[in-house]
């Protein structure tokens, strides 16, 4: 669920500007699992630029406070969400910790770094939904050490069924700052996409693992 409409098209237009999200209906991508794709996002690349990292540093941080009041640490999915979560943790002035796919092989073999103590709250920081699974992963480990997770916030959601499903089955409230839909209806508005190209858009997003670009 986004946040507002307001803000998810704001978001839109500011990953659209710098590239973090990119739409070639005509020339799709190839992600890892396979999939043929017409957009591709990166919102690591939002921390190249101060303006648009501190806006959705300021959004996210202000949310967490509105709708959870202040946890007690921040909690950063790896490897993607680690510096946009260490930016909501330094604006609220709260602890940070990082989630690892899996615990490390060596060492401590920690899956979870940082300190973090049973009891304590927690709000999750993630870049991008796609399925879901690997967030919930992250979500599992938490609860796993007896923290209580109150939700996660996300900068953007391809808004697949799979993921909603995934979310409503681990009882995890998901919030995020911009959506698929959200992004179409803006880049439309703004000719970023043509009418047609929007419709290519959506048919890929209704059946993601089945879409052929030709």
């Amino acid at each position: 669920m986004i946040l507002n409409k307001q803000t998810a098209k704001k978001t839109a237009e500011l990953l659209l500007q710098i590239h973090a999200i990119k739409l070639q209906p005509n020339d799709p991508f190839t992600w890892a699992s396979g999939w043929k794709s017409p957009i591709y996002c990166d919102n690591r690349i939002v921390l190249s630029y101060p303006p648009i990292r501190n806006f959705v540093r300021e959004t996210m941080a202000k949310h967490i406070e509105q709708q959870y009041g202040k946890p007690d640490v921040i909690a950063g999915v790896a490897t993607g969400a680690i510096g946009i979560g260490v930016l909501v943790a330094e604006y609220l002035g709260l602890p940070f910790v990082y989630v690892r796919p899996e615990a490390k092989g060596h060492g401590r073999q920690n899956q979870i770094e940082g300190h973090i103590e049973k009891g304590q709250s927690v709000v999750v920081v993630e870049d991008l939904i796609s399925t879901g699974n690997s967030s919930l992963n992250a979500v599992k480990a938490l609860e796993e050490v007896g923290v209580n997770v109150k939700g996660m916030v996300a900068i953007f959601s391809y808004g697949f069924e799979v993921a909603n499903n995934n979310f409503k089955d681990a009882d995890v409230i998901l919030q995020t700052l911009s959506n698929y839909e959200c992004l179409l209806e803006q880049a439309l508005d703004t000719k970023y996409i043509t009418t047609k190209e929007q419709e290519v858009l959506a048919d890929w997003n209704a059946n993601p693992s089945e879409w052929n670009a030709s």
